[in-house]
């Protein structure tokens, strides 16, 4: 599988910030081990049409000249070019079937909205670009309130969100229209969380559905420090398994995930699980 990435998504960070880049540092660490098999590519940026099919004109240049302010998703110089970085791995991860292992994450951004460490809806974006009707699934830790607003009641789109409850952003207890949400208590475990998937996967009609986009946030490992559900790193191969067995093409893109120590193994198990 490929793997989108480019060091430069390292340049920025605050100290103590749990979106730091430490943490792919580590996961880059990790994946790029030959014997694991990965091919990486480098990332590059989104066009300008590219973000415009999620975002306004007036985000774009809110976010290019740090006009916005939110307490989660610090004013860091030069921060438009590397959200446009990550946006644009997030499609060529939809385009080679591959993960995007970039920073910032996206799922809490909407059309004109940064927040929760979020500048660009990166996995909106990758999805508008491809043109194709697509289920996401939101396996973060905290629900994707930013990609819901983004598509709730579109007719491309299938959103399932498995997220803690009660926890940030504080939406996500129910479903609407083509928004299906499943908040959980924290530490359910791997046990409760694989068979809350299994119902929302038979729940939903997946006709018509040509890819699977996956908002792939590892906060649910259960030494993560802010969403954790319980999950083990064999959790994470349980979740790819049952996402390759409805046989669709699927990309994947980074969101949360604040244990450093562990996240490059949990993404490979999910990897793994995608392609086994």
């Amino acid at each position: 599988m490929k793997i989108i990435w480019h060091p430069k998504c390292l340049e920025y960070g605050a100290p103590g910030h749990p979106e730091s880049p430490e943490r792919l540092v580590r996961a880059y660490a990790f994946l790029s081990d030959p014997a694991l098999g990965y091919e990486f590519v480098q990332a590059e940026p989104a066009s300008e049409e590219d973000l415009l099919r999620v975002h306004s004109p007036r985000h774009l240049e809110d976010v290019r000249n740090l006009r916005f302010y939110d307490p989660d998703s610090p004013r860091y110089p030069n921060i438009f070019e590397y959200a446009r970085l990550s946006a644009g791995a997030a499609i060529q991860a939809m385009r080679l079937h591959g993960f995007s292992l970039m920073r910032p994450p996206g799922h809490h951004a909407a059309r004109e909205r940064v927040a929760g460490f979020c500048y660009f809806n990166n996995i909106a974006i990758a999805v508008r670009a491809s043109g194709k009707k697509t289920l996401i699934v939101d396996i973060d830790g905290h629900h994707g309130d930013g990609t819901q607003a983004i598509f709730l009641g579109d007719p491309q789109v299938i959103y399932i969100s498995l997220h803690s409850f009660p926890n940030y952003p504080g939406t996500g207890l129910r479903s609407e229209q083509n928004c299906y949400n499943y908040p959980l208590p924290f530490h359910c475990g791997d046990k409760v969380y694989l068979q809350t998937l299994d119902d929302a996967l038979a729940s939903i009609d997946l006709s018509g559905i040509e890819q699977i986009a996956i908002s792939a946030g590892f906060d649910t490992y259960y030494k993560d420090p802010l969403a954790s559900l319980g999950l083990t790193t064999e959790g994470y191969y349980e979740i790819g398994r049952r996402l390759r067995k409805l046989g669709l093409p699927a990309f994947g893109v980074l969101e949360g995930g604040y244990n450093v120590e562990d996240l490059g193994k949990n993404i490979h198990a999910l990897l793994s699980g995608l392609g086994s």
